[in-house]
């Protein structure tokens, strides 16, 4: 698996998982019915650093964002979002991800990652842990999940 910057030729290849995963409402505080152009514009945004994850046969199999969570004096806490095809999920693409980003946070000189919203029932709450984030606190029955009702978001932070 490979791991480099995303270009904007990249977005019809990864809107397909995202639109798909966004719209099952699941792991993303985000509305399920976001339009291709506004999620183009959330995750493509140029003050985010985007990168996708291709397979072998070059085929885009997730993509990934870093951003300054904050800006000001707090500048220096990044935020991230990743997405992992689900036709290909339980490979690792996560995972690498994950620990490609993080490298490149800590790079960029960033001091620290936060979440702000991670849906307590995502399962990639395990690789976060995993990974060395904590959980900072829970805000409860935050989300309305399709399938298990009001449950809470997470707020995780790793220090890099």
């Amino acid at each position: 698996m490979m791991i480099r910057e995303a270009t904007a030729e990249d977005w019809p290849r990864i809107w397909p998982f995202w639109h798909r995963i966004v719209a099952a409402g699941e792991t993303y505080a985000w509305d399920p019915d976001t339009s291709e152009e506004a999620a183009r514009s959330l995750w493509m945004n140029p003050a985010n650093r985007v990168y996708v994850a291709e397979d072998a046969d070059g085929a885009v199999v997730g993509s990934a964002y870093l951003t300054r969570n904050f800006g000001g004096p707090a500048a220096r806490i990044a935020n991230a979002g990743f997405m992992v095809d689900p036709n290909h999920a339980g490979r690792g693409v996560g995972r690498a991800l994950a620990e490609h980003v993080l490298a490149e946070a800590e790079a960029q000189g960033y001091r620290g990652m936060m979440f702000n919203a991670v849906v307590e029932t995502n399962p990639a709450v395990r690789l976060w842990i995993s990974l060395g984030f904590t959980i900072l606190a829970t805000v409860p029955q935050a989300y309305e999940h399709p399938r298990h009702g009001l449950v809470g978001l997470h707020v995780m932070y790793k220090a890099l």
